[in-house]
């Protein structure tokens, strides 16, 4: 019996109206550049990282989704898998910012609760502010996230946004492993992942056996924690 090593990847959706930066997010995120230049995304686009997040490898799968209601129906399918989500809405964009509750539900429905973020873009333009910061304290609260103040263009608070969403889906993994850990077994495969010590800040690996089908490529961690769950 071979153990395989298994890979930890997380689906991030980033969702919110045209213009506000989402595309530029992720280009600096993941590229390191900016461009004031703004094209309209199509669709989707998709670009990724890898971090280390508590002594754990995380690959960051990053898509960046259209802000337009003409590309709903494409966008949606997009969302399904998603294990956490960016909502993104402007400091000079009114819209964006009372837009922000109708995209939440438009990634539950797809999706159920899942880990995210709500970012208020552009803070590099306060003086132009039309979204009071009590008024984005009071939204975070309502619908149960944390507020993260960025500006891509000064690179402000960008890796914050990821960093964090990792960290949140990486404990919520742990907990699962933690409770299915005993019972995870039937007869045609034991799903194992890796155990994490509560009392060490460093995880700890232990043993947990996979037993894959022959050539089967190495699993998706979250993934095989939610057919567990």
């Amino acid at each position: 019996m071979r153990e395989e090593e298994l890979e930890l990847a997380l689906k991030v959706v980033i969702v919110g109206n045209g213009g506000v930066g989402k595309s530029s997010m992720i280009q600096r995120y993941c590229k390191g550049i900016f461009t004031k230049d703004y094209k309209k995304t199509i669709g989707v686009d998709f670009l990724e990282r890898q971090i280390e997040i508590d002594g754990e490898d995380v690959r960051l799968m990053l898509w960046d989704t259209a802000g337009q209601e003409e590309f709903d129906a494409i966008t949606k399918a997009y969302y399904r898998g998603a294990q956490a989500c960016v909502l993104t809405f402007s400091t000079v964009d009114r819209d964006s910012f009372e837009a922000t509750h109708s995209w939440k539900l438009k990634v539950e429905n797809e999706c159920g609760e899942i880990p995210t973020v709500i970012v208020q873009n552009k803070i590099d333009l306060l003086d132009q502010s039309v979204v009071n910061p009590e008024e984005a304290e009071l939204l975070a609260r309502a619908l149960g996230c944390r507020l993260i103040r960025t500006s891509v263009k000064e690179d402000i608070n960008v890796a914050t946004v990821f960093r964090h969403l990792a960290s949140r889906c990486l404990e919520e993994l742990r907990d699962s492993v933690n409770d299915y850990y005993y019972s995870s077994t039937n007869n045609h495969n034991t799903i194992t992942l890796s155990t994490f010590s509560q009392s060490v800040k460093k995880p700890v690996k232990e043993t947990i056996v996979l037993k894959p089908n022959k050539h089967k490529r190495r699993k998706n961690v979250l993934k095989s924690a939610c057919r567990l769950l």
